[in-house]
């Protein structure tokens, strides 16, 4: 493989992007609004900066990664020439099913079709197509160009050599990719969200406020960031979607989203991208976050 195409340019797509681009590969990242694309790009500039400066990129090998990355509001062009295209559009089942119904017209025969879904079945999304044997999951982690792990998800008819195929991508991209089968959720999701889901329970019936709840989590169980900050990071949408996908899908009551969280998104407080979620980001990332008093 030595093209690919990137469907979407929010945080994970330019994420993506960026990762392909630094491991060499030409890059067609295509979003349906342009100011999106400025935007990306500038955010991977800011990003291959911080990787010189942390002498992990020379600035020779900076600016080739920003070269090879070209960007295109025409989805027929942008996959004219792919060998893999990873879709990383909005956690919707019906977006994603339709973009997957456009690749699979658009894209060459032989074209691997990748969605960077966090909980949608891929067999699903494959069975909207006439290749599904090339359809596949390959779910990145945020900040994708500092998380190693990619989560391999084959659907029911995912032939054996686009799984191969898909690892080894992977792994030249310096991924750490690990395979699991198609079912809601995945794995990553399957549990964190449940946590995360919790947590906002634990918050709503009083247990203990934002930061306690946070700070029992990260000096308790070693985890880097406490569940309502994660969530946060994630975005309390995609979170509300994917407990949605959950519990649709496994049929238990276990994974209804809470109520708060549902009143938080229905508000528009989605974490860092909207400035407030659990915690205020109005002073900026740079400074803690300070749990947000309702």
């Amino acid at each position: 493989m030595k093209n690919c195409t990137v469907l979407g340019a929010g945080t994970m797509g330019n994420g993506i992007a960026h990762v392909f681009a630094t491991s060499g590969y030409s890059v067609t990242l295509f979003d349906i609004a342009q100011p999106a694309l400025d935007k990306a790009l500038g955010t991977i500039q800011k990003n291959l900066d911080r990787q010189v400066a942390k002498e992990l990129l020379t600035d020779t090998e900076a600016e080739a990664a920003l070269g090879r990355i070209t960007t295109s509001l025409d989805l027929a062009s942008a996959v004219s020439h792919a060998d893999i295209v990873v879709e990383a559009a909005t956690e919707r089942e019906d977006l994603k099913l339709q973009i997957f119904r456009d690749l699979d017209a658009l894209a060459p025969a032989g074209c691997i079709l990748a969605s960077n879904t966090s909980s949608i079945s891929i067999g699903k999304i494959a069975a909207v197509t006439k290749r599904p044997e090339l359809v596949i999951g390959m779910h990145f982690m945020n900040p994708v160009p500092v998380m190693k792990l990619v989560e391999i998800i084959c659907g029911y008819k995912t032939s054996e050599a686009t799984t191969q195929a898909v690892i080894a991508l992977s792994e030249a991209l310096g991924k750490i990719p690990i395979s699991c089968n198609d079912y809601p959720g995945f794995v990553a999701n399957r549990i964190l969200m449940p946590m995360i889901n919790e947590a906002v329970e634990t918050l709503q019936t009083g247990v203990a406020g934002v930061a306690e709840i946070d700070g029992i989590m990260k000096l308790g169980m070693a985890h880097p960031m406490g569940p309502l900050q994660l969530a946060d990071f994630i975005g309390l949408d995609v979170c509300l979607s994917i407990l949605r996908v959950l519990h649709d899908g496994l049929g238990q009551s276990k994974y209804a989203p809470n109520p708060l969280l549902v009143n938080l998104v229905t508000a528009g407080d989605l974490g860092v991208k909207s400035g407030r979620g659990f915690y205020d980001y109005s002073g900026g990332l740079k400074d803690a976050p300070v749990a947000y008093k309702r």
